[in-house]
């Protein structure tokens, strides 16, 4: 998979005035290089027109673009790849439905799952939540950077931080190893969509470089 540094993923609940894709579309202007679509609520149909709609738009921008959970819809649309958590599908058999060519993340919270995750051929990992979340309802405790720093000493696939993450917190990721970062809220939740993104990338980028 090409790498990335920001990764968006969708959270309509945070701009109910607002269009989903214009949101994302101001998302990848500003920098975001990865969109994932997560709708743990609405119909298959409902997903499926989403994602039609996120694909195209992706498409246009090159970007890369990923359904959470819903294998046969990311399938349908031909997105890049699926996101799944600890209680879907093992990896290799999510690997056997999607085939060789499209990636897989998988959300990780503790470094067995990281290991494993490594071990059966993810593409990447999400690892998280970093700090508390309300972008999720099932969510686990917490992992604090020290996880981050566990990843960054034993795992060689790429890893995104997740879970809390906000421009007021995210140079703690980045100093504990984070080089990719996602959040939700923080970018389609603001009133200015692409000058958050910006300011996320711009972060990303002072610290890798120094």
């Amino acid at each position: 998979m090409k790498d990335f540094k920001l990764y968006t993923i969708t959270g309509e609940e945070f701009h109910p005035d607002r269009d989903l894709v214009t949101v994302m579309e101001q998302a990848i202007i500003g920098g975001s290089d990865i969109i994932q679509l997560r709708d743990k609520t609405n119909s298959k149909k409902v997903v499926f027109e989403k994602a039609k709609q996120l694909r195209e738009l992706t498409q246009k921008y090159g970007v890369t673009f990923i359904v959470n959970d819903h294998i046969d819809v990311a399938l349908a649309v031909d997105a890049d790849g699926i996101h799944i958590g600890q209680d879907d599908l093992p990896i290799e058999e999510a690997r056997k439905i999607v085939g060789e060519n499209k990636i897989i993340g998988l959300s990780t919270h503790a470094i067995e799952e990281a290991r494993e995750a490594e071990r059966a051929g993810a593409d990447y990992i999400g690892v998280g939540p970093i700090f508390h979340t309300n972008s999720k309802v099932d969510v686990v405790d917490p992992v604090t950077t020290d996880y981050i720093r566990q990843v960054v000493k034993e795992i060689t696939i790429p890893f995104v931080a997740i879970g809390g993450i906000k421009l007021h917190n995210v140079d703690q990721v980045i100093e504990a190893g984070a080089a990719r970062i996602c959040a939700i809220s923080e970018i389609v939740g603001a009133e200015d969509v692409s000058s958050v993104c910006q300011q996320f990338i711009e972060k990303i980028n002072q610290k890798v470089k120094s």
